[in-house]
């Protein structure tokens, strides 16, 4: 089976639909699909969820984990921050795309904000310490109750 061919038919629907744009992903597990999804960001007026997002919470729910590793996610574009930072959270080490962040910038998206924002050179964008004694306190606190970590 052509696992991008599936991730691309994904998309089709999300578009077909008018839910977002042109982004589906798959992700495979021992030679099965386990999650599916696609751009829903106007579906549910929400722009957390991208194909990878959605895929990742599709498949976490099928297997009843939060832990994808030994999975391979198929999407049809480059991920961005946000869900390149999921993948990495899900244990996800083995990531297939069709389209590059250039090819995404060229229909009209706006990764390259996000990158400009990492290198400090977005003037649009803020990021600020604030409170940090109070969050210290927060995380000592959490650190001593010995939780099971992801």
């Amino acid at each position: 089976m052509n696992y991008m061919l599936e991730a691309i038919k994904e998309a089709y629907d999300g578009i077909n639909n008018n839910h977002g744009g042109p982004f589906g992903t798959i992700i495979v597990k021992d030679g099965q699909i386990i999650g599916r999804g696609h751009n829903k960001v106007l579906l549910n007026k929400d722009p957390t969820c991208h194909g990878e997002m959605e895929a990742i919470r599709d498949a976490c729910k099928q297997i009843g984990t939060h832990d994808l590793k030994d999975s391979i996610l198929y999407t049809t574009a480059e991920p961005c921050p946000m869900c390149l930072g999921a993948i990495l959270w899900a244990n996800i080490k083995d990531v297939r795309f069709g389209c590059t962040v250039m090819d995404t910038d060229k229909i009209g998206f706006r990764d390259d904000e996000f990158y400009k924002s990492f290198e400090g050179k977005n003037k649009n964008f803020s990021l600020k310490e604030e409170n940090r004694a109070e969050c210290l306190k927060l995380f000592s606190d959490y650190e001593k109750l010995n939780r099971e970590r992801y």
